[in-house]
């Protein structure tokens, strides 16, 4: 061995105490205290999951916490489901310690954004004991419990377990007195299960919460109540019910919101509402023509193609066309965009609708 440096050096060294070997109380910089060591391989979802059943509650909060870490690979999520840990967590649900709660709920969110894990969810029916924690008095397990139940329900057979759970009369009821961003979620949450069952949310008088939520200061809440109005008419009993409440007036004042997105979801709404008579008249009277004529020029594809079709069966209605006639020429313009061939083609079917003689 050879050492380089002046005897000096080495006699300061020694006064500093950098001379001799000194163990740190203090744990490594690399290792995290609030998380549960894993076991080596194939040995640590076995062990994660012996620990989330503890009666220690920091063994239990420990293992959460490295769990969560854990399902971030989805590698590990069918391994954990073989395990039981699905099982485990729906236990967990209902533990009073607040933080077992919200990282319980975490860990069934990030399940739910894999095929595999929305099966296990449904499979061992966690979407009703999840649905408890919408009353927790933590903000955060509240949240999560939403986001979660929005995951399984994005893709089937995610929304049948949630309308058989029968919680659309709890979301709907939520969107009431909940925080802004949890009512996001929900309108989120009842847009993909409105998808397969409108029934459930009429007779929950959605119609009437969603009309309410059109006045909120927040664009997304405006926007999505918008696009879940859209999922309720297509129906005729949604139909009918957006011309028996304020919903039709409502949607034509949006049509002028800075917003694109509100834009298109309230021209998309009152196009699912003007199918019936009733509803084209609703609109024409509501001075709705007026309102969407603009928006020919908009410059959103998704606005100018929702515009069109709006305009296609208002002119249906007599009334409408002698009104639609004066603005022909801006339809017409449309026949040539050059961004999309969908809008071409619903522009020729407007033409063709509003120039139509008995």
């Amino acid at each position: 061995m050879i050492v380089t440096g002046s005897l000096t050096n080495w006699i300061v060294l020694a006064k500093q105490g950098m001379a001799h070997t000194v163990i740190s109380a203090n744990f490594p910089p690399n290792i995290d205290i609030t998380k549960a060591p894993l076991a080596y391989g194939d040995r640590a979802l076995p062990k994660l999951n012996r620990e989330l059943k503890d009666k220690e509650l920091v063994v239990r909060q420990r293992a959460l916490v490295a769990l969560c870490d854990v399902l971030h690979n989805p590698e590990h999520i069918s391994e954990s489901i073989r395990v039981g840990i699905v099982v485990s967590l729906r236990k967990l649900l209902e533990d009073r310690d607040a933080t077992v709660r919200i990282k319980t709920t975490e860990a069934l969110q990030v399940m739910a954004g894999h095929a595999i894990g929305r099966d296990a969810i449904l499979e061992y029916n966690v979407i009703r004991p999840l649905s408890k924690l919408f009353d927790d008095e933590e903000y955060k397990a509240r949240m999560l419990s939403h986001k979660a139940i929005l995951m399984a329900s994005k893709s089937p057979p995610g929304p049948e377990g949630v309308v058989n759970a029968q919680l659309i009369p709890v979301l709907v009821n939520k969107l009431m007195d909940e925080e802004d961003e949890i009512k996001e979620i929900i309108l989120d949450t009842l847009h993909f299960c409105m998808k397969i069952n409108t029934a459930e949310a009429l007779k929950s008088n959605a119609m009437e919460i969603f009309t309410h939520l059109l006045h909120h200061e927040n664009t997304n809440i405006r926007s999505k109540a918008a696009r879940d109005i859209m999922d309720l008419s297509f129906p005729l009993e949604g139909k009918d019910a957006a011309c028996n409440t304020s919903a039709v007036p409502i949607l034509s004042q949006l049509l002028a919101d800075e917003s694109s997105s509100v834009r298109s979801n309230a021209a998309g709404a009152l196009m699912a509402i003007s199918i019936t008579t009733k509803g084209k008249y609703a609109s024409i009277q509501a001075g709705t023509i007026q309102k969407l004529i603009p928006l020919l020029n908009d410059q959103s594809s998704e606005v100018r193609l929702n515009t069109l079709k709006t305009i296609t069966e208002l002119s249906e209605a007599p009334p409408g066309r002698s009104e639609l006639l004066e603005s022909l020429a801006e339809v017409q313009k449309l026949v040539h965009d050059n961004e999309s061939a969908a809008i071409r083609k619903a522009a020729r079917i407007a033409v063709k609708t509003i120039t139509w003689k008995p």
